[in-house]
């Protein structure tokens, strides 16, 4: 399906316009919150989880832009977003130049084994009036322009083209991210983000190490799966009944931090974990000699989100009074529902992670003796930005062979 690009007459990103290191601060604060927010409110105890808290603020900054009035504030209470619009939109693009810094706007793969690439793209109906005002947020912060595409009378192959570009931004990973009758006659606006990461540990474990290994699962059955092992001098804490450890890719900017509860004490430990708590954890990693045990895993997690965001406080936009005025003059548009899935993958050389979101609208001290830790049950774990302090992916691990 050949698809014609509507543009703002601005150009595509403003590098000159200076942004104010506290507004992009606030920022990652605010998505840091968000995302341990929203964890909590789609976790299940016995299930893996992976999603990219990143990916979902972005693609909802998006939407946000448009929305007005009671929309626009309970939107932003719920994304934690304490910047006013004039503001937050080019904290964004701050943020995504940061992270797309070292790599260079083509994403490409450097020497070190490490691929971060982060895209948009907005997809609206033909003929619709989308407001110039609304183009120019997108193509100044956002590098996107509004894809042409006919929901009302091929909604199927418009589903099918804006999947076939989920899948090409993802490596071949995250597909079907739009199922079948999400998209319909009356949807006129589907704004997508994906993003995806693959990179190498700069302490790779030797595949000769890995052997069987018991895991104990929530419900206190153990299961024998394949189990990593190294000491390496990494950061390290033990915060009270949680350990914590952060695995760097070779990189160095972008690390896993890894969280692991005492058996039994998982549920309440998440439930106690917030922005606060999780930046007192990572202030207290120092370096030690850890003897590290962990699982490899691979998993992919569906989620539709609107229910979630719905009982998280962001109700009106989900119905007819859902105020989206600042994207089109034209009828009563309201998201249908905030779609996202995502993929991880971790092995002895690495880790390799992908999520899509679409949102659719229509009308731990060095020692000298290293540390044992063995992750032999459920723990959660972060793909973060070091520098920025964002995080990429979240999840938790409940069965390693699941």
């Amino acid at each position: 399906m050949k698809v014609k690009v509507l543009r703002s007459d601005h150009k595509e990103r403003c590098p000159d316009t200076p942004v104010a290191e506290e507004d992009v601060s606030a920022l990652v604060s605010g998505n840091s919150a968000f995302a341990l927010n929203l964890y909590r409110q789609i976790r299940k105890q016995d299930v893996n989880l992976i999603f990219s808290p990143y990916s979902i603020s972005t693609a909802l900054a998006m939407t946000w832009a448009g929305a007005r009035g009671e929309t626009e504030t309970e939107m932003s209470a719920v994304m934690n977003f304490d910047l006013e619009q004039p503001q937050l939109h080019p904290a964004f693009r701050s943020l995504d130049a940061e992270l797309n810094k070292k790599i260079g706007s083509e994403g490409s793969e450097d020497t070190a084994g490490f691929k971060l690439r982060i895209v948009n793209s907005v997809w609206g109906q033909k003929g619709y009036r989308f407001l110039p005002e609304y183009l120019d947020i997108l193509a100044k912060n956002y590098r996107s322009g509004l894809n042409l595409v006919d929901f009302r009378g091929k909604s199927e192959e418009s589903r099918r083209t804006i999947n076939d570009w989920v899948l090409e931004q993802t490596q071949g990973i995250i597909d079907e991210l739009v199922g079948r009758g999400a998209i319909d006659s009356s949807t006129r606006l589907v704004l997508t983000n994906a993003i995806y990461f693959k990179g190498a540990w700069k302490y790779p474990f030797e595949a000769f190490r890995t052997a069987e290994g018991l895991f104990r699962l929530q419900n206190g059955e153990e299961i024998f799966v394949p189990m990593m092992n190294r000491t390496m001098l990494v950061p390290y804490a033990q915060i009270g009944n949680c350990q914590a450890v952060e695995l760097p890719y070779k990189t160095e900017d972008i690390s896993m931090v890894i969280l692991l509860p005492d058996f039994g004490e998982c549920e309440d430990f998440v439930n106690a974990l917030d922005r606060e708590k999780l930046f007192t954890i990572i202030e207290a990693l120092k370096l030690a000699d850890v003897n590290l045990t962990m699982p490899r895993f691979k998993f992919k997690y569906n989620l539709a989100l609107k229910q979630a965001l719905v009982e998280m406080g962001m109700k009106s936009a989900f119905t007819s009074n859902a105020d989206f005025s600042g994207i089109s003059r034209e009828g009563s548009l309201y998201l249908q529902d905030v779609l996202h899935k995502a993929f991880v993958a971790v092995d002895e050389e690495g880790t390799e992670a992908a999520a899509a979101t679409a949102a659719i609208v229509g009308i731990k001290l060095f020692t000298p003796l290293a540390v044992q830790l063995k992750l032999d049950r459920s723990f959660v774990f972060f793909i973060r930005n070091r520098s920025t302090g964002t995080v990429l992916f979240m999840g938790q691990v409940q069965n390693p062979l699941a």
